[in-house]
């Protein structure tokens, strides 16, 4: 009887504490008044309410994984080592390493609506300095993308970014201003403005080149020079006649050929009027286009902004009716203006990862047209179809940055966001007139506006496939990994990584051929820009098994280059230079810890030297672009990727010296393989763009390899 009591004395006494670990009923509390604290409590049976009656309870029991606990006391660990040592901490050092994302389960793929897997929750900047706001480096840039490649090579996620200090300053500028610029005699004049239509006139539409060439004759005959928007206008014509016709800057001291004229048509530029005209977004926009020869990128954005905003005032992105502008050539002047500042948009923007400032649903303007009779048109305006090219290919790469580069959601996954731009790039080259495209039997024959287009289409495709190439090496050097076999890594991330090679080898071709030929531009910034873009890319594919040890030599080729522009006084190809040889560096450093490849195990060497096997069948069919050095197979790559390698026949070894260096180069024609539809011609990268959404969405997506960071580095990139 007393055990008896005794256990009933002890449920009674329990039940006060189960009690207490509850609080008052949901009714009870909103009514602010006492709850019995049964269930259900007196007050709902007595409102007939029992059903209802809920409680909340106070201390919720959660489930935590031994794996997250363990990772919490690492992270507290390593937070206190980094305090204590912050001390000494010196301002190189100083940027913040990203944290280590907690073990996660497997991503629920039925789920789409989900941020681009290849950038973090943050942005990256430059660290902070208190004399000037940090600078935001956008994920698309090249120079980004070198960032990501030399982490990967040296294994430290803090290795802050490259400075930029290769470009024009403010005080260079106030300086050449400075100087007396006057006009040039009729005759020097005549010469520097048909240099540059002859340069730029023919890739973009900046002015029209016959009336243009006409108000420079009355200029002279009238003797009209105080005219300042005239003067803004051909003094900026002034500097690309300049840069395309003289090794150096005779008065202001300047590396850049015409920045004395530059700097006067700036600073006499009106940047805000209240009323705008044709001249004045004729300035901007060459004003723009020199800041890129001064590698001044950000300057450039900003004046193309001005632009844009100002044609917004005057409705360029409309059309205008015909009863208000009756001349066919200033409507269509009008026209191929904007659809100028569109495509500097969206290419500016997609240099350094900043969105587009208009949307394609805000614009309501006819596609560029011809003027008729054909001799009046060919006089003021450039090939039609080029320009309606150059159109389509911005928007595909406006596009690609918002879908690719931003932080935006998306219902589609990130395969499926790839398989959509690269179906518009694969029908952009299918549907190119014939006249636009490469002649591939003799590529000296190629006009210089037309290797320009394909060159930058073949930028758009490195951009939207160059994230899946790093994905795809990261993958494959991952430490402590299971073998790489067909279910860890896709048939698509592979196809989009060989697409990515594609497009570098041949704009790397096609670059070494304008300077072996001597055809490339001394001083301008975009085919150091993309010679850039593909070093880059080459330098990864050489130790994939999708690419080739032989790309190293052309990534080595792509430095030479790259160097001897820079000592001709390229700025742009200074910036890039020191960036490769950053590089290079890190790929030297990473040499001697790279086990030798074994022709018996049949495994690739990977970066990291101890990266898991590649099996035979994780290498797909596609066939392997011309090697770019003469190194023999047998020598670099194990037997089993020799053989691929060596029955393709694009491949080309060349008869000599077996031992030839790496640097050695045999460059390629374009006759030996390259295309700028190759990439699309393959049968894995047509199987791909068949799949279906449904497919697409059922596959492994990329993982996150762009950690959640907020870098601050260097100022001045």
């Amino acid at each position: 009887m007393n055990r008896k009591r005794q256990s009933r004395s002890t449920e009674q006494a329990s039940e006060p504490s189960k009690r207490r670990k509850f609080i008052a009923c949901q009714r009870c509390h909103s009514h602010k008044i006492k709850c019995s604290g049964d269930q259900p409590c007196s007050k709902c049976r007595l409102v007939g309410c029992a059903d209802e009656c809920e409680y909340t309870p106070r201390d919720r029991q959660i489930k935590v994984s031994e794996s997250y606990l363990d990772f919490l006391l690492s992270e507290n660990r390593r937070l206190k080592e980094q305090s204590a040592s912050s001390v000494n901490t010196t301002d190189a050092d100083h940027d913040a390493e990203p944290e280590p994302a907690p073990p996660a389960e497997a991503p629920d793929e039925a789920n789409t609506s989900v941020r681009n897997p290849l950038i973090g929750d943050r942005a990256w900047f430059h660290r902070y300095d208190p004399s000037a706001p940090p600078l935001f480096v956008g994920e698309a840039a090249c120079t980004a993308f070198a960032t990501r490649f030399r982490r990967f090579l040296t294994g430290d996620n803090g290795l802050p970014h490259i400075p930029r200090t290769q470009y024009v300053k403010e005080e260079h500028i106030a300086a050449a201003n400075a100087a007396n610029v006057q006009w040039p005699s009729l005759q020097q004049a005549r010469l520097l403005v048909k240099i540059a239509l002859r340069q730029v006139g023919y890739i973009y539409h900046l002015v029209l080149r016959k009336s243009t060439l006409e108000k420079l004759e009355e200029i002279y005959r009238m003797g009209s020079f105080d005219c300042t928007i005239n003067q803004c206008k051909f003094f900026a014509l002034f500097a690309f006649g300049e840069a395309y016709s003289m090794r150096a800057e005779p008065s202001s001291g300047s590396r850049v050929p015409g920045t004395s004229y530059f700097a006067r048509a700036l600073s006499l530029g009106q940047v805000l009027p209240e009323r705008t005209s044709m001249t004045h977004l004729e300035t901007l926009l060459l004003l723009s286009l020199f800041s890129y020869y001064l590698n001044r990128r950000h300057s450039a954005l900003v004046l193309i902004g001005t632009a844009l905003r100002l044609g917004l005032s005057i409705g360029l992105n409309h059309n205008i009716p015909e009863s208000q502008l009756i001349d066919p050539v200033e409507r269509q002047h009008r026209i191929r203006i904007w659809w100028t500042i569109y495509t500097f948009d969206r290419m500016w923007g997609s240099k350094m990862g900043h969105p587009s400032q208009i949307l394609d649903e805000d614009i309501h303007l006819d596609m560029p047209s011809s003027v008729s009779p054909a001799q009046l048109h060919e006089e003021q305006f450039s090939d039609t179809d080029y320009l309606t090219a150059n159109i389509n290919l911005a928007r595909i790469v406006g596009e690609t940055i918002a879908k690719l580069y931003s932080r935006r959601k998306y219902n589609e996954t990130f395969l499926q966001r790839v398989q959509k731009l690269l179906k518009a790039l694969k029908n952009w080259v299918e549907t190119l007139p014939e006249h636009l495209r490469l002649n591939e039997d003799d590529p000296e024959t190629n006009r210089k506006h037309i290797s320009s287009l394909h060159l930058s289409f073949n930028q758009c495709v490195i951009l939207t496939t160059r994230p899946t190439l790093l994905h795809l090496l990261m993958k494959l050097n991952e430490p402590g990994s299971p073998n790489t076999s067909n279910e860890s890594i896709s048939q698509p991330v592979l196809t989009l990584g060989e697409a990515c090679i594609h497009a570098a080898r041949h704009s790397h071709s096609l670059i070494l051929t304008k300077w072996i030929n001597g055809s490339l531009p001394v001083f301008g910034y975009f085919h150091a820009h993309y010679l850039f873009s593909s070093a880059l890319v080459l330098a990864m594919s050489s130790f994939l098994p999708i690419g080739s040890p032989s790309d190293l030599g052309a990534f080595e080729s792509g430095l030479e280059v790259l160097r001897a522009m820079s000592e001709n006084g390229n700025l742009a190809a200074s910036e890039f230079y020191h960036n490769l040889e950053q590089v290079k560096h890190c790929l030297d450093q990473r040499k001697p810890k790279e086990p030798k490849s074994s022709s018996a195990t049949g495994r690739l060497s990977t970066a990291s030297g101890s990266g898991p096997a590649v099996p035979s069948t994780v290498i797909p069919t596609m066939s392997t672009a011309p090697q770019a050095t003469a190194v023999p197979v047998a020598s670099i790559i194990p037997a089993a990727e020799a053989d691929l390698i060596s029955n393709n026949p694009g491949y080309r070894q060349t008869q000599g010296n077996p031992n030839i260096s790496p640097g050695n180069l045999t460059v390629p024609t374009m006759a030996g393989g390259f295309t700028t539809a190759m990439a699309f011609l393959e049968p894995t990268m047509q199987d791909f763009l068949a799949q279906s959404d449904f497919d697409l969405g059922l596959l492994h997506p990329v993982d996150t390899f762009m950690n959640d960071e907020s870098l601050y580095t260097c100022h001045g990139l």
